[in-house]
């Protein structure tokens, strides 16, 4: 963990303890805890629903860690130990009070007659995240699928609802499975109190449930046919191909614009008019969110090949997309999701 050497090596005492010393001991210090961070990188995401302030915040927690480990008494785990610093790390983070979300949650659906390009600030928006970074590798299958639902986007929007207490407990005990008396611990309040937050957090995500998207880990046969089908119609811009693929009440949202567009009939006719210039565009599958996704190059204006336009997450539910959630800011995503900066002529009729 070199950039938390880097960080703390001023530090008095810091990587010391639990028997290690000297430069050995702060090497085995470093992978003790680097050991948590994907997993640290998924509760942070979900509590905060960024993915650039989830990692701000691991990465404090770790340092935190690193420079605390000499008073690590092991009287917990070392992952309880780290997850209560999280925790701490991301409740202060929320005490400003800002709530990501989604289009879908700020506006009513635009007609394509009033459609117009309106940007919020990037603090508004909830934030898509690569699996890799969130999603730690479990042998159970039951596991990593709730895993998986669990950093979908609808899910993450629906705990920007809960007061920041109520969803880590939500998340502790729903998701991570943790029991209450351990998050009781963690969160230095009664049993009692955190069943009493857990039952109010259900209640607030009962009532913000939306459509739920279909499972997709793994795809199945059927949904990996349907995803074959739209990335051809939309790589020839068919958009009778591509109404056919599309659930009647598919949503299309764009961050950073408040815009959002709902039915097959202003979904392919923004594409034809305001978004226009997407014609002829490459989809790359990227996963994100644990659900399917694209990075999307639209043909470069300026010459040949292609260039960033926007990463996709696809939605599916009975059978057909539900949504097309396209994050616009690929100057923030496409490095995020290690994704080249164009893609040459030659991908063309690939």
């Amino acid at each position: 963990m070199s950039d938390l050497t880097t960080t703390t090596a001023t530090g008095a005492g810091a990587g010391a303890g639990a028997g290690e010393t000297g430069a050995s001991g702060d090497t085995g210090v470093d992978a003790r805890l680097e050991g948590h961070r994907t997993e640290l990188t998924g509760y942070c995401y979900r509590m905060l629903g960024s993915a650039f302030e989830a990692e701000d915040a691991v990465q404090d927690t770790l340092v935190r860690a690193w420079r605390n480990f000499d008073k690590f008494e092991g009287r917990s785990s070392l992952r309880s130990w780290l997850y209560r610093i999280a925790t701490n790390v991301c409740l202060d983070m929320l005490n400003a009070g800002n709530k990501r979300a989604r289009p879908v949650d700020l506006t009513d659906p635009t007609p394509l007659a009033q459609a117009a390009l309106t940007p919020r600030p990037e603090n508004v928006w909830l934030e898509p995240m690569p699996d890799g970074r969130v999603l730690p590798t479990v042998q159970d299958p039951a596991e990593a699928a709730v895993a998986r639902e669990s950093v979908r986007l609808a899910f993450i929007a629906a705990l920007q609802h809960l007061p920041p207490k109520q969803r880590a407990v939500l998340i502790l005990r729903e998701v991570l499975a943790w029991k209450a008396a351990e998050v009781a611990e963690l969160l230095e309040t009664s049993v009692a109190s955190v069943n009493s937050a857990l039952q109010r957090a259900r209640a607030t995500l009962t009532e913000r449930a939306g459509r739920v998207p279909d499972a997709a880990d793994p795809l199945d046969e059927e949904q990996r046919k349907l995803l074959e089908r739209y990335v051809k119609a939309f790589e020839g811009y068919d958009m009778a191909a591509l109404t056919a693929l599309l659930h009647e009440d598919a949503v299309m949202t764009m961050p950073p614009f408040d815009l959002w567009l709902r039915g097959t009939s202003d979904i392919t006719g923004f594409m034809t008019t305001i978004g226009a210039a997407c014609a002829g565009s490459r989809l790359v599958p990227v996963p994100a969110n644990g659900s399917p996704g694209f990075a999307h190059y639209k043909p470069d204006p300026e010459g040949s090949g292609f260039v960033p336009w926007a990463v996709q997450v696809i939605d599916i539910q009975d059978g057909a997309v539900s949504g097309m959630h396209c994050f616009l800011d690929v100057e923030r995503w496409f490095p995020l999701f290690g994704l080249p900066d164009r893609l040459p002529a030659a991908t063309a009729g690939e």
